[in-house]
């Protein structure tokens, strides 16, 4: 049970009632938020997608999508998906979206090879997000203006909650700082990533990490992101790799580090090709995806997802997103939540 922290004295601001009541309040006026600040228009997502394509999210490039096989197919198989990251962008280029415009959807994932913890769930719920972009808009500045535009939804998110719930005070700080993963390293040498994350998230109350994916200085990676959807190999400029990033806050219940969003600009077909070769999977290339990207019949874009149970769990000051979600958990981890108070839904 190492997996589960249970934060000393914990007793739930919010009984369950309030609790679904505050759940949808927050989906609705986020999701509201995010629209309008991005400019998207909302589209209905897939549940599953024929596998063969690599439309499907590969994540850190080694988990196992949930299949299944269709009769009425032919015996075709189907993978529920592990993120939309890719079927968006392929949704975007059919839309013929104009730049600075684009799409959000519910995404309905199931992720089996997750490691169950208070922050894990077999089940993932998140907004998915994708909008054209312009090639001018393939940069570091750009990806920092629609970050900022996200956290924006965040603050006013966390005011309308606590405009309802008095006692549940705001938290974020006024704005986000922005660190690269690399500077991150450097700062923190003898930390692994995770606390690396926590130290900064302690320091600022908010911050968002450049370059996951692409390999630090020392030859590691500060966390694991699939080679085909975020470009996380090109140059910014500066320095620095990568045109991607996560979104994290500090958690005062869990005393950490705490991620919302996993988001960044999309790659080219140079950047790909790289990145395929860096993961040593160069024979993806060859998906109907990935041809259609090589072959220049994808809009540029940007995109990401946002957590919601994450984020309702953050808001509303849960130990655990079993606590603002429907999932399937170890017995002993069962336990020894009831045991905490922690009230598993």
């Amino acid at each position: 049970m190492a997996r589960l922290f249970v934060p000393e004295d914990y007793r739930p601001v919010l009984n369950t009632k309030e609790t679904e009541h505050a759940i949808v309040m927050i989906k609705d006026f986020f999701q509201t938020a995010l629209a309008t600040e991005l400019n998207l228009r909302r589209v209905t997502a897939p549940l599953f997608l024929p596998a063969g394509t690599g439309l499907n999210d590969d994540l850190n490039g080694v988990e196992v999508p949930v299949h299944f096989f269709v009769k009425d197919l032919g015996g075709a198989t189907l993978e529920i998906v592990q993120s939309l990251a890719k079927w968006k962008r392929v949704k975007v280029t059919e839309l013929g979206l104009m730049p600075d415009f684009g799409i959000y959807t519910d995404m309905n994932a199931i992720r089996p090879d997750e490691e169950l913890d208070n922050t894990h769930s077999l089940y993932v719920d998140q907004w998915d997000w994708e909008m054209c972009i312009d090639e001018s808009d393939r940069t570091v500045m750009h990806l920092k203006e629609i970050v900022e535009k996200i956290y924006r939804c965040l603050k006013r998110t966390e005011f309308y909650i606590f405009d309802r719930y008095e006692h549940i005070k705001p938290y974020l700080p006024q704005k986000i700082t922005f660190v690269f993963a690399d500077d991150l390293q450097r700062q923190y040498p003898g930390l692994s990533p995770k606390e690396r994350e926590s130290e900064a998230c302690r320091q600022y109350g908010a911050v968002f990490v450049i370059g996951i994916g692409g390999k630090l200085p020392d030859g590691s990676i500060h966390d694991g992101r699939a080679p085909d959807y975020d470009d996380w190999i090109s140059e910014t400029g500066d320095g620095h790799r990568g045109l991607n990033g996560d979104l994290l806050v500090w958690n005062p219940v869990l005393q950490s580090a705490f991620e919302i969003s996993s988001m960044g600009i999309r790659v080219t077909p140079e950047s790909l090709q790289a990145q395929l070769e860096e993961r040593g999977c160069p024979e993806r290339a060859e998906l109907h995806f990935h041809r259609l990207l090589r072959d220049g019949k994808l809009s540029l874009t940007m995109g990401g997802g946002i957590g919601q149970s994450r984020l309702c769990m953050f808001l509303l000051r849960k130990a655990h997103i079993g606590e603002t979600q429907v999932s399937s958990w170890p017995d002993d981890m069962k336990k020894q939540c009831a045991a905490a108070g922690i009230t598993l839904l």
